[in-house]
């Protein structure tokens, strides 16, 4: 037999050679051998396990964890040699302990099946490569929220069907996806709860006879539980489909980031300036800077998509158990954490490093972008809002007809929306005001309280704040911040509300003369 033949794990019951042809085909060292480390830390638990059970001496054992340091060294400088026959990483592995140690390298397979060993292996490596993605995705949620805080007093526009909807802040277009990468946070440390089980003693399909104790290799390898059913703890890859599901959900957030970055940053918005580190030119036009790193996180999300379709159409034409088609799971595994990850730092770079254009910006808000508070004006003296809204949306038109600002309408003109109307628009163009009226008014959805609960989540505030309380059990959530245009206490007086403001007298004009139901302005 070809010394290749006689590197594999299994062929007693074969004769002659494999096809070359499939030889390949079957191999997955290729990729497979990113497990090393874990296949190695799986090894040394297990080898343990067998001594404890009597099945190696302790002589034995000690030679088994040597010979396996030794093969640890050999991956960690990059002298290990693939070689003929190691059709995967189980292989190549316990080739390379027999060279080392001879014949007690024979006795470590005693009772394990590579259907365990490669679900274990799977299951260690992908729980490093939960932890890691959880901190880079913390780092760019913490970026995020950072940005926010400096720049909270910068408005914009708000869109919906790509269209100009109502002024926000900057801040809070920016915690819209902090707040969706949050999520992305809190389904990883799910995903790690199924992932952090141990399948290592349930051989091929039938468990392991020789009475291995698998608590000790549970906590050897420090997973959190132990599989109750061998065929399912080999068989199942539904971890892997969940990573992959996760990968293609949080690119799915960060791809509709981007395609708003992109449009932003073009000439016709010039909203934001991405920095050269971030952006490429055109081979031929000089003038061009594009916006790759972009076009690129939003491109990725295709990719990891199509890993995920691909591995759950595999996953559906299985029988029960293991069987070969479970080796695409690496591919798609690995692939997908490695485009996360560079997905996740890019993303991280370029929110760190983009410039706003504040005068464009603010430059793009019009007065029609206020005919919603316009309405909610008229609900609060007392009309149905279905009436308020016909009335707001009269009055736009009135003033796009006349090719005017829905803040130059006179009295007269309203009046023809409804004879009871008998005030002007004085502070129609007064974004700022309309914008914070609705945060104070709806403390839930201010940029503060956003801002705190992400400082709390990246672990950058001192103290957390109750985020379950109502309103006016949180005081000061700004100052925790630190954020002196924003400087907000709460007081509670027979269900009315009172604010405490730093902000300028201009507020106090707008909040006498529209008369905003249980809000009142005072001065420090």
């Amino acid at each position: 037999m070809a010394s290749s033949e006689g590197n594999k794990l299994w062929g007693g019951r074969f004769v002659g050679n494999a096809d070359p042809i499939l030889e390949k085909f079957n191999a997955s060292i290729s990729y497979d051998q990113r497990l090393w480390e874990v296949d190695i830390k799986g090894s040394k638990a297990y080898v343990k396990a067998l001594q404890k059970a009597g099945l190696v001496t302790q002589n034995e054992m000690e030679q088994i964890l040597t010979g396996l340091d030794k093969v640890f060294d050999e991956w960690s400088k990059g002298e290990f040699k693939i070689k003929p026959g190691d059709e995967d990483i189980h292989t190549a592995n316990e080739r390379r302990l027999k060279e080392f140690i001879g014949d007690p390298a024979g006795k470590l397979h005693t009772g394990r099946s590579r259907n365990d060993q490669v679900a274990t292996d799977a299951r260690l490596w992908l729980r490093d490569a939960i932890t890691t993605l959880k901190e880079l995705a913390l780092q760019l949620i913490s970026t995020m929220v950072e940005r926010a805080a400096v720049e909270i007093e910068i408005l914009c526009p708000g869109y919906t069907h790509m269209q100009r909807a109502q002024p926000i802040r900057w801040s809070h277009w920016i915690l819209s996806h902090a707040a969706a990468l949050s999520r992305d946070v809190e389904r990883l440390e799910d995903i790690r709860k199924r992932v952090n089980v141990m399948p290592l003693g349930s051989g091929a399909i039938a468990g392991n006879p020789f009475n291995i104790d698998r608590e000790l290799l549970r906590q050897e390898l420090n997973f959190d539980r132990i599989s109750i059913n061998s065929m399912d703890a080999t068989g199942q890859r539904d971890f892997v489909a969940e990573f992959l599901f996760w990968g293609s959900m949080c690119l799915t957030h960060l791809s509709k980031m981007a395609e708003d970055l992109i449009l932003y940053s073009t000439k016709e918005f010039s909203f934001i300036t991405l920095t050269d580190a971030y952006s490429t030119g055109s081979s031929l036009m000089p003038q061009k800077k594009n916006a790759d790193s972009l076009e690129l996180i939003r491109s990725k999300a295709g990719r990891v998509f199509g890993r995920c379709a691909g591995f759950l159409m595999t996953l559906k034409g299985l029988p029960s158990t293991y069987n070969k088609d479970l080796q695409e799971d690496k591919e798609a595994m690995f692939d997908t954490y490695d485009t996360v990850h560079a997905v996740l730092q890019v993303a991280t770079g370029v929110i760190s490093t983009l410039k706003v254009n504040q005068p464009a910006m603010e430059g793009a808000l019009s007065p029609d972008m206020l005919a919603t508070d316009l309405a909610y004006y008229l609900v609060r003296k007392g009309m149905p809002f279905r009436e308020a809204h016909s009335c707001a949306g009269k009055a736009v038109y009135i003033a796009e007809s006349k090719n005017i600002h829905l803040s130059k309408l006179t009295v007269e003109d309203l009046q023809t929306v409804r004879s009871a109307v008998t005030f002007k628009i004085k502070y129609i163009t007064l974004y700022e005001m309309f914008l914070d009226v609705i945060v104070f008014f709806f403390f839930y959805e201010s940029p503060a309280l956003c801002l705190t609960r992400m400082f709390l989540q990246c672990g950058t505030t001192p103290k957390a704040l109750n985020s379950t309380a109502p309103p006016v059990a949180r005081p000061g959530v700004a100052s925790l911040l630190k954020l002196s245009t924003l400087e907000l206490g709460y007081k509670h007086k027979n269900n009315n509300h009172s604010l405490i403001s730093t902000k300028v007298s201009t507020r106090c004009s707008f909040i006498d003369e529209f008369g905003i139901l249980g809000l009142h302005v005072t001065y420090k």
